[in-house]
């Protein structure tokens, strides 16, 4: 058993959660995985719900194993997901089932939404990216299906601070979660009390958000009986595991005005944005349809969300039902060895958000967008990594006009910065050095705000650094960016 101080991060993703170790080792931070395990989301009576009970019970099996291998356990903290919540009643109980992102329940519910209070007015409001799955529309859909959860309601916890009240025993909203809610303004980090009354959810819902790196107390002594987790603090990470992957960008500064770099958070999501000093409200980016979301002491990560790896993932999801599938690594194989461009994918179109079979949502958007059905598993996996960087490509743009500045770096972290094939599009597409890793941002940002919670770590630059000079990086120079240019005219048209 190791006697360096150790913390603890619970890093949940859309589809596995971990428990991380971290430490501080001749100054370089250290990360062990604890426990692995699966997320994944159950449908009950066409609607799809997330496994709560079995995440919690696995988390609790995780933070049991650590307590077992190591003997002084300073801390622990949470990171999820965003936009997805939990209701809870006056005697800490949940109202209801936790539904997924992707439950049909909001299905047309932003057009219902703006017929209450007109789209242009919720962007002056939140300054946040339009999407179906986002917290707004999930609760407009609970209110107007008559759902009994809502107004029986005594509490309102984000996914994040659903496991740090379980974990405390107190109820708190982290403010880099809220932020994805759409009912946040980002420059006061404060509710927006007129949009949550002209939609008439239940003021009393939403407490005042709680900054990273607050401490909540100790672990309460249910679970510290169950997983040894004695007067152990439980500090707030910046709970949305985007927000913890971007503290973890391997750079020198920090929320500067006009940044000459920006990060994709890689993963069943691609999240490509720069790191502001304040938000960036107005008509261009409205219609650019960017997100405002918050980050770390204040910043603004300025964003878009992209389909990511999950056509990629889902891919090989409908391929293990035909008894089909084939590894990650062989998949990347057979992409590089199909020729290139011959399946154009726009990962944001409809058609790939929650489709039951991904490869017949393929074949029916090749045919619907006239191109050729693919004629083999290698034009699938090459299509999806390249319509991914082709994607960036556009947002890159963007970017550039809404911070009025060159990007000259992109950084790469989370799961998919493995993926040396899409690093290389990336860089290729984007025309751009990519720089890769590290892999495990999310989990290293979730350990560094706890340090800096427990006073082991001073400012988010020597966290950074700190990051830096603990994980190896790889750096992917252009090789071929001409030859995207067709490609790239012929998928703005799609």
């Amino acid at each position: 058993m190791s006697s360096v101080p150790v913390h603890l991060a619970v890093d949940l993703g859309a589809s596995s959660g971990r428990v991380i170790a971290g430490s501080l080792q001749n100054e370089q931070m250290q990360l062990a995985e604890v426990h692995r395990f699966a997320n994944d989301p159950v449908t009950i009576q066409q609607s799809m719900h997330w496994n709560v009970h079995g995440l919690w019970a696995d988390i609790q099996t995780g933070l049991r194993k650590a307590t077992q291998q190591f003997d002084d356990i300073a801390s622990v903290g949470v990171d999820t997901w965003g936009v997805d919540y939990v209701l809870v009643d006056d005697q800490d109980q949940m109202t209801g089932p936790v539904r997924h992102y992707r439950d049909p329940r909001t299905r047309g519910m932003m057009q219902r939404a703006w017929e209450i209070v007109p789209r242009q007015e919720i962007f002056e409001a939140t300054g946040l990216q339009f999407m179906e799955l986002n917290t707004l529309y999930q609760l407009v859909a609970a209110r107007l299906a008559g759902e009994h959860s809502l107004p029986i309601a005594d509490g309102f916890l984000m996914m994040g601070d659903f496991f740090h009240w379980l974990l405390s025993g107190k109820r708190s909203i982290e403010a880099t979660n809220a932020s994805t809610t759409q009912l946040l303004d980002p420059r006061t980090r404060q509710w927006s009390s007129e949009l949550i009354s002209r939609f008439q959810l239940p003021g009393k819902l939403f407490q005042d958000v709680l900054e990273p790196g607050s401490n909540l107390g100790v672990v309460q002594p249910s679970v510290a009986a169950l997983t040894g987790l004695d007067n152990v603090p439980v500090i707030v990470p910046a709970t949305h595991d985007t927000a913890s992957a971007v503290i973890a960008v391997p750079v020198n500064d920090f929320a500067s005005e006009k940044p000459n770099w920006c990060y994709i958070s890689s993963g069943t999501w691609s999240l490509m944005g720069c790191e502001l000093d304040r938000p960036k409200i107005n008509q261009t980016c409205a219609k650019l349809n960017f997100t405002n979301e918050g980050g770390i002491q204040g910043s603004t990560r300025l964003l878009k969300n992209i389909g990511g790896l999950w056509i990629f993932q889902q891919i090989r999801k409908s391929l293990e039902r035909r008894e089909a599938a084939e590894s990650w690594d062989v998949m990347v194989e057979r992409a590089l060895a199909a020729k290139p461009f011959e399946l154009l994918i726009n990962p944001d179109d409809e058609a790939f958000v929650a489709p039951t079979d991904m490869v017949d949502a393929i074949v029916s958007y090749a045919a619907r967008t006239g191109q050729k059905t693919p004629e083999s598993n290698g034009v699938l996996y090459r299509g999806a990594l390249e319509g991914l960087a082709l994607r960036y490509r556009v947002c890159l743009g963007m970017l550039e006009t809404l911070v009025g500045n060159r990007i000259d770096v992109i950084h790469i972290v989370g799961g998919g910065s493995q993926n040396e094939l899409l690093c290389q599009m990336t860089a290729d597409a984007c025309n751009l050095v990519v720089v890769a890793g590290p892999v495990e941002a999310t989990a290293a940002g979730n350990i560094a705000v706890q340090m800096m919670g427990t006073g082991r770590l001073g400012s988010i630059v020597e966290a950074r650094e700190l990051i830096r000079t603990s994980f190896g990086t790889k750096q992917f120079d252009p090789q071929n960016p001409s030859g995207w240019d067709d490609a790239a005219e012929k998928f703005n048209s799609l």
